[in-house]
């Protein structure tokens, strides 16, 4: 990785450069300078997630869910609470099955939700079931080592 790690925007896809001198949280998208960092997941199609994950420099969350799930519904606030605590040095995604069921078949999702760690490029840990905002950021720490 480059000083500068590069940030794929989830509005434009646009691919931005993070000084290291300014607050990510802060930072706009060069492109169509919406926030980098809205402090919510943000919602992938097959198109944005492959983006996500082999132009940007960030490790990348995503939660695979349906809106029929229950438990998905029941861990989306705990999801949004872990994205605020993790963004801006995880990128915090969600991606809809029903909506773009491909993603889920290439990734081997069996049951949702289901949270799938990238980091450089390649799949790095996956758990199943819901989980409390604690525990879903203290396992991305986990894995990330941090």
């Amino acid at each position: 990785m480059s000083d500068t790690p590069h940030v794929v925007c989830t509005h434009c896809g646009g691919v931005n450069r993070l000084p290291p001198d300014r607050p990510a949280g802060e930072a706009r998208c060069g492109h169509c300078h919406e926030p980098l960092f809205a402090g919510s997941p943000a919602n992938l199609d097959e198109a944005g997630l492959e983006r996500q994950i082999t132009r940007g420099h960030l490790p990348v969350l995503v939660d695979f869910w349906a809106p029929w799930c229950q438990p998905c519904q029941v861990m989306a606030p705990a999801y949004a609470q872990a994205c605020r605590e993790l963004e801006p040095r995880v990128r915090v995604a969600k991606l809809d099955t029903q909506a773009h069921p491909e993603p889920a078949t290439r990734y081997g999702i069996r049951g949702i939700p289901t949270m799938i760690l990238f980091r450089d490029g390649r799949e790095r840990a996956r758990t199943s079931g819901a989980m409390d905002a604690r525990t879903i950021v203290a396992w991305v720490q986990g894995v990330l080592g941090a």
